[in-house]
């Protein structure tokens, strides 16, 4: 009775071992959780919603114009130290010319239409793209704005990301319940 109390106890320690290093593997390579702190991506992401990154897609393809991603605080940032990480929206693209102007987000010249965005919504400059200046996006770097634009540090103030910054594609949000669902792809 002894011997078999034993090995259940040993085969029970080894699943869990065995779950818990499947589980940090997929973690560290393949998708791991975030929590929207704030409310920079509303009305699509409310304040403490729960999203899962997927963390593999972009070593395969470039993030593109619309896709939200999470990506490390850059080091301007006061919370860099504490390694947090924002959630915003893929606005320019490496080489694209992007500009704020009249409260608009213009590409390459053309008028970005954010259908995503409630009409009333508007894009104020920041430190970096001041009004009616055109900013190159250098090579591997991304513009990322929140949706929230009055309510979002963003590239606007602390200019493009490097791609190496990113961590991944926001692809599901799994709370609130009531929002669950995969992130729905922009078309522009």
């Amino acid at each position: 009775m002894l011997k078999k109390i034993f090995f259940f106890f040993v085969d029970t320690i080894q699943s869990l071992v065995f779950a818990a290093s499947i589980f940090i593997l997929l973690y560290l390579f393949v998708a791991q959780p975030n929590q929207v702190n704030g409310r920079s991506m509303m009305p699509g992401f409310e304040d403490k919603s729960l999203l899962l990154t997927d963390k593999v897609s972009y070593r395969f393809r470039k993030p593109q114009r619309g896709d939200v991603v999470v990506f490390k605080a850059p080091p301007s940032e006061p919370c860099a130290e504490d390694e947090c990480e924002y959630i915003k929206r893929v606005i320019g693209l490496p080489g694209e010319m992007i500009k704020v102007q009249d409260q608009k987000v213009y590409v390459n010249g053309q008028l970005l239409i954010e259908n995503y965005l409630p009409d009333d919504f508007a894009t104020n400059p920041g430190g970096y793209f001041s009004e009616s200046r055109e900013i190159i996006i250098p090579e591997n770097q991304y513009a990322l704005f929140g949706d929230n634009r009055s309510h979002s540090r963003d590239s606007r103030e602390f200019g493009p990301i490097t791609l190496s910054f990113i961590v991944g594609k926001a692809l599901f949000i799994y709370w609130p319940l009531s929002e669950s669902g995969l992130i729905p792809a922009v078309s522009y």
